[in-house]
């Protein structure tokens, strides 16, 4: 059985009267890439940072690399590899001499070599004098996961990384991740995009504070039980209108050129459908993620929040 990494129960903490992160609990193991998924403001940046130490929860227990996340938490900080939501590093050095600064933060050894070797690995050779401020969005991010791992932590803990870069990026960004996952490395990323979720090997989706759901895409997407038809063909705003409300159905979705109808009962489903029958070309089709989520928001109550 895989080690587990971090391991923490009964995770909560509030900011006055509203409360951020309600009693989470989270198990991840080494080597896996574990997506934080969520809304935007609904915890994850917050849980993030209890966990390398820089936030101290308000109650709840738990380990990170085996230390205690309340009473060992500069034991951790070591061992983790931190990349903020926004650009964090200096905008008016170049990319060497933020490289080199990181270097002395971390105390490295040999830091000269440490980082050559970082620029070879992440192929930031060509921009190495270039201010970073200057940078393109995917570049300043290929920059930051380098500072992320330069001192080799055994834990990354990437919030919304990708956010801001182009699709070539966000594949590079995620072909790495995967290979640090293939040499051991483990890494909870925060994100608020199904596509990338469904890059992750498990996944944990938190909704205002409180955990919805975990475990892997498929997974998820199994337990939610929606059976999902995939309409083309004819109108489909009006036929998106004509559905609305209809027992059986709990989404109506457009999907680029076509509509996606989901519920959890097949017969009552193929009831609501069955008078559209000749005037669209229906597909059954595989629930996605997206849709799987969305369920999980409007059955949890916090879909309009």
């Amino acid at each position: 059985m895989a080690e587990t990494v971090i391991d923490v129960t009964g995770l909560s903490k509030s900011f006055g009267r509203r409360t951020v992160v309600n009693s989470v609990n989270i198990s991840v193991r080494r080597g896996e890439i574990f997506g934080f998924l969520g809304p935007n403001g609904s915890g994850k940046t917050t849980f993030i940072r209890m966990l390398c130490g820089l936030l101290k929860p308000d109650s709840g227990s738990g380990t990170c690399l085996g230390f205690d996340i309340l009473s060992e938490s500069e034991r951790i900080k070591p061992k983790v590899g931190y990349m903020a939501q926004r650009f964090s590093l200096y905008e008016d050095l170049t990319v060497r001499e933020n490289l080199d600064f990181m270097a002395r933060i971390f105390q490295l050894k040999e830091p000269r070599r440490s980082v050559e070797e970082l620029i070879e690995r992440m192929a930031l050779g060509p921009y190495i004098g270039h201010v970073a401020g200057a940078l393109s969005g995917g570049w300043k991010q290929r920059l930051a996961l380098g500072a992320c791992i330069l001192h080799a932590p055994q834990l990354l803990l990437l919030d919304e990384p990708t956010a801001g870069v182009d699709p070539g990026a966000r594949r590079d960004f995620w072909d790495m991740v995967h290979e640090f996952s293939a040499q051991g490395v483990t890494s909870l990323i925060s994100t608020h995009s199904m596509d990338e979720a469904e890059r992750c090997h498990r996944l944990a989706y938190i909704a205002y504070g409180d955990l919805l759901a975990k475990g892997s895409a498929e997974e998820i997407t199994a337990s939610r039980g929606l059976t999902t038809w995939r309409a083309t063909g004819g109108d489909l705003n009006a036929l998106a209108r004509a559905l609305q409300g209809q027992d059986g159905l709990d989404q109506v979705a457009a999907f680029g050129n076509a509509l996606h109808v989901s519920g959890r009962d097949p017969k009552l489903l193929n009831r609501a459908l069955e008078p559209y029958a000749r005037q669209h070309h229906w597909e059954l089709v595989d629930t996605s993620l997206e849709e799987s989520f969305i369920d999980l928001m409007r059955s949890s109550g916090k879909e309009n929040l």
